[in-house]
């Protein structure tokens, strides 16, 4: 069984296993003309349970050709032009080689006496991210396993810097959240981990943009101040997961100023826009953050998981910090060893941020930015062929890739008709695996979501797959009408 572990004396049979592995996914991704086989679960489940875990097959090669069978074929692969739904990028290359290298050497970046040169470029980047934020020269952070990760540890940071209250400390009572209805339900999940009641959070309405009202802001601030609560945090959002909205950050900025409250935003959908040459502009006021997430895994094009949390003061990172004698010890810290665990909620982590020091090392910043343009470029010309299509109703021009839109037939006028008719041909879309999109609910309703990653997919896929969701819902509607008469 030695064989098995990689090692000096196997470096050769490493070499081999994994080229094998590589040459059987690049055949599978040549060979992908659609971005699902439709498969089920009952057809899939199967073939999975009855495999004998306790049997092992003692070969690569077998144990590839099962993997092929269970996983590689039935596969929803995100580099097909015509996957459409959830925040799911195509990798790009220079990650995906980021990974092979850290995957192998195996690093753990909690400590510097397991990481070395890893922990220097985690903190070279996290460096380089706040640099392009613009939250100055005492900013930190520390990578994460995704946004909802990155949110809470905000989270976290905000209610012990919340705890010295005006009138005493503040119990977790007292405690209040801002956000808007548009906003990651991690926010809500968050809270809930931190012991904070459901009544913490308050759920802000948005504009017709699906923006964040600052007036609605302003008033429950001021109630909340009245009220003798306390104003723990604002998590404004760059890039909403539904419309990629952006809440209007200046506005933010200063009502959080103005009430001393942590202005947290969560810009792990829009941190595409720090390298974009041509939106950047966007994301102003996102300098004056007390806390950022960002998510190269979703607009930087990099495999999961690659996120981080950015702060404006190092020093409040201490509130995730406890020291253990067998691995981070306080002496170390004196002594000044950059121990990554001092600030993370993780102990054991994966070196993820390779991925991101090779693409940029090779790609250079401007180039991941350009692929972020060409998918916001997209989102608008696909913005203006459902304007212009009266099949279709579409909620709101794009400020990044997000489209949300309707199937709306003239001659229904039963919205729980039309409701049926845009799940079923979600659904319909799915098992056909031509096109996988997303669906969401707008004032109640049921729609369909385009969240565009992919600068391979163009115009005409996105009209090719209208038609063919217009196809799933007429055939629904008129199936339905046929019974029901």
């Amino acid at each position: 069984m030695r064989s098995h572990l990689l090692n000096d004396l196997t470096a050769e049979h490493y070499r081999r296993s994994v080229t094998e592995g590589v040459e059987r996914v690049a055949a599978r991704l040549a060979a992908t003309d659609r971005p699902f086989t439709g498969v089920t679960v009952d057809a899939l489940a199967p073939r999975i349970e009855r495999i004998d875990l306790d049997r092992p097959l003692h070969d690569t090669t077998a144990a590839l050709d099962e993997l092929q069978d269970v996983y590689l074929r039935d596969a929803v692969y995100f580099h097909h032009p015509r996957y459409l739904a959830h925040l799911n990028c195509p990798v790009v290359i220079p990650a995906v080689v980021g990974e092979a290298v850290l995957s192998a050497v195996n690093s753990s970046l909690d400590t510097w006496d397991q990481s070395a040169g890893g922990t220097l470029i985690e903190r070279r980047l996290i460096d380089w991210t706040a640099a392009r934020i613009g939250l100055g020269p005492a900013a930190d952070g520390v990578f994460t396993s995704g946004g909802t990760q990155s949110n809470l540890q905000a989270l976290l940071l905000a209610r012990e810097e919340a705890k010295p209250g005006r009138e005493g400390p503040a119990g977790p009572a007292r405690l209040r959240i801002f956000t808007s209805r548009a906003s990651h339900f991690s926010v809500q999940k968050s809270a809930k981990l931190l012991g904070l009641g459901p009544e913490s959070v308050v759920a802000l309405p948005v504009d017709r943009d699906q923006r964040m009202q600052t007036l609605a802001l302003a008033q429950e601030l001021r109630r909340c101040r009245e009220d003798g609560l306390v104003p723990m945090a604002v998590v404004a959002t760059a890039g909403t997961t539904d419309f990629g909205s952006i809440d209007p950050l200046p506005e933010i900025a200063e009502l959080c100023a103005e009430y001393g409250t942590w202005m947290h935003v969560d810009a792990a959908y829009g941190c595409g826009l720090l390298v974009s040459p041509t939106r950047r502009d966007l994301l102003a006021g996102i300098e004056h953050a007390d806390s950022v997430t960002v998510d190269f895994h979703k607009s930087f094009f990099q495999p999961v998981s690659s996120s981080a949390v950015l702060v404006r003061d190092a020093a409040t990172l201490r509130h995730a910090t406890y020291h253990a004698d067998y691995l981070n010890p306080r002496r170390a810290a004196a002594e000044r060893v950059p121990n990554q665990v001092d600030k993370s909620l993780q102990t054991t982590r994966r070196f993820d941020a390779l991925k991101l020091w090779m693409t940029l090392r090779v790609m250079g910043a401007e180039g991941v930015g350009r692929l972020f343009d060409e998918v916001c470029d997209l989102a608008r010309e696909g913005h203006r062929l459902l304007a212009a299509d009266p099949r279709f109703d579409v909620v709101v021009e794009p400020a990044l890739s997000t489209l949300v839109f309707r199937y709306v037939p003239r001659a229904v006028t039963d919205p729980a008709r039309i409701d049926r008719a845009n799940l079923h041909a979600r659904k319909a879309l799915f098992a056909s695996g031509d096109a996988v999109v997303a669906g969401t609910k707008v004032a109640g309703r049921h729609y369909l979501k385009f969240t565009l990653l992919n600068p391979e997919t163009t115009a005409d896929d996105i009209a090719a797959v209208l038609d063919l969701i217009a196809g799933h819902a007429e055939q629904y509607l008129g199936e339905s009408l046929d019974r029901a008469s």
